[in-house]
């Protein structure tokens, strides 16, 4: 799997990487929102850079101008909810590629910290032989991207994988790496320090759904 952490190098980025985790800027839901779709443009624009592209002409008022298109055919898929602010970051940029939503949680069966990923919703469209961008704000244990990708894979062939992903712990990049076909390409907008005890990322930045759209029962 190739792996490409976008924050190493300081870039505006890092400003709306740090507004969405200070706790006095995301009680604002508005902004918290705003800033992990612009997040989200941020990290399509990084990845629009391994694409390919073909030469053409254009035509302008005044002439003729050589320049480039996108050649892929983009499905980009979110992991329902809270990758629906990211989503439309990516939506922004590339804005001609067709759209899938999956749902994915933990189900804590026993009210205690062990779960299994339930993957219970998905609406897309046929992948094969395209680019699949798959974009999920959190990669916590990983298994949730990696349930969602499974459930993708034994219906499609997508002819490449990005997955985008904000923030990351260790364990979780750990999994995707051991659990993904390894022509897969991980993007990374920061890594964190590690799990918690209960699987949460720290310092990470709470519930990134609650965050955009309020608590959940």
């Amino acid at each position: 799997m190739n792996i490409h952490y976008i924050s190493e190098e300081n870039s505006v980025l890092n400003h709306f990487l740090g507004q969405i985790r200070e706790v006095t800027i995301q009680k604002d839901s508005m902004r918290f929102r705003s800033n992990m779709e612009r997040i989200g443009e941020i990290m399509a624009y990084e990845i629009s850079k391994k694409l390919t592209y073909t030469n053409i002409a254009i035509t302008t008022p005044l002439g003729i101008k050589n320049t480039s298109k996108i050649e892929n055919k983009i499905v980009l898929c979110s992991i329902l909810r809270a990758g629906l602010t990211l989503h439309q970051g990516f939506l922004n940029y590339f804005d001609d590629a067709e759209n899938g939503f999956v749902s994915a949680y933990r189900n804590h069966y026993n009210s205690d910290e062990n779960f299994e990923i339930l993957v219970e919703y998905q609406a897309v469209p046929n992948m094969n032989d395209k680019t699949l961008l798959l974009v999920d704000p959190m990669l916590a244990t990983g298994q949730s991207l990696v349930a969602v990708l499974n459930k993708i894979l034994a219906l499609h062939q997508p002819k490449e994988i990005h997955i985008a992903v904000v923030i990351a712990a260790p364990e979780g990049i750990k999994y995707v790496k051991e659990n993904v076909p390894k022509n897969c390409h991980l993007w990374v907008a920061t890594l964190d320090e590690k799990l918690n005890e209960k699987n949460y990322i720290i310092p990470g930045l709470g519930d990134a759904g609650d965050l955009a759209y309020g608590n959940k029962l």
